[in-house]
């Protein structure tokens, strides 16, 4: 089974603002632009994957991202992550109704193409599953089987919030680079710990004190 994924990318220059104490604001949009770049490549490299769409009004984002290989979907309700997904989903449905759709967050820097293979691989026994990140509070994957909406809930308290709305939780093992999410400083330590992509490494050595 391949899927189609669906990557939420806001505006650059208001991405990360929680990542304030160690990045600059004149750093955090490369930074972010780096997270999203380093997502997209693996996830286009991963085997269980048949396209991704970026759901973006960013210019800059969108024209980098394309160059990787990826789908380009304008943010036309400009309502928010879960509209801006649920929209993505719909584009995406329209030319392929019959594949697979994940929603995947934009900053996984170390994001691992096997392993997002086998989260993939475990989705696709449900109609409808997720992934909660590392601090088991948020989540990082909606997968729906084909023909099942979306339902995005993404935000605060996700996790418990997709799961009341009946996802299935995935429990896989191993997968560390699929949870690893980057909202602070902490995040993108624990992430360059356990390896970033090429763009995110540049960047976070441009940070005092991060990546040396």
């Amino acid at each position: 089974m391949q899927w189609t994924l669906v990557i939420p990318l806001k505006p650059l220059a208001l991405a990360k603002s929680r990542l304030a104490d160690t990045a600059a604001d004149g750093l955090r949009p490369g930074l972010a632009l780096a997270f999203a770049e380093d997502t997209v490549a693996a996830a286009l490299a991963c085997a269980a994957v048949r396209d991704v769409a970026v759901v973006t009004d960013d210019a800059l984002a969108g024209h980098a991202l394309a160059a990787l290989g990826a789908r380009i979907v304008p943010d036309e309700p400009r309502a928010g992550l879960n509209a801006a997904l649920e929209h993505a989903a719909g584009v995406v449905r329209g030319s392929r109704p019959e594949s697979p759709v994940a929603a995947v967050n934009a900053d996984l820097p170390a994001l691992r193409p096997l392993e997002l293979a086998r989260v993939l691989d475990a989705a696709a026994e449900f109609p409808r599953s997720f992934l909660p990140d590392a601090a088991a509070i948020g989540t990082t994957l909606l997968a729906v089987a084909a023909g099942r909406e979306l339902l995005p809930a993404f935000g605060t308290d996700s996790r418990a919030r997709h799961r009341s709305s009946g996802a299935e939780e995935l429990r896989v093992a191993a997968v560390d680079s699929v949870r690893q999410d980057v909202d602070t400083g902490e995040d993108l330590r624990a992430a360059l710990a356990l390896g970033v992509g090429p763009r995110t490494a540049a960047a976070a050595a441009r940070l005092l004190g991060i990546g040396q």
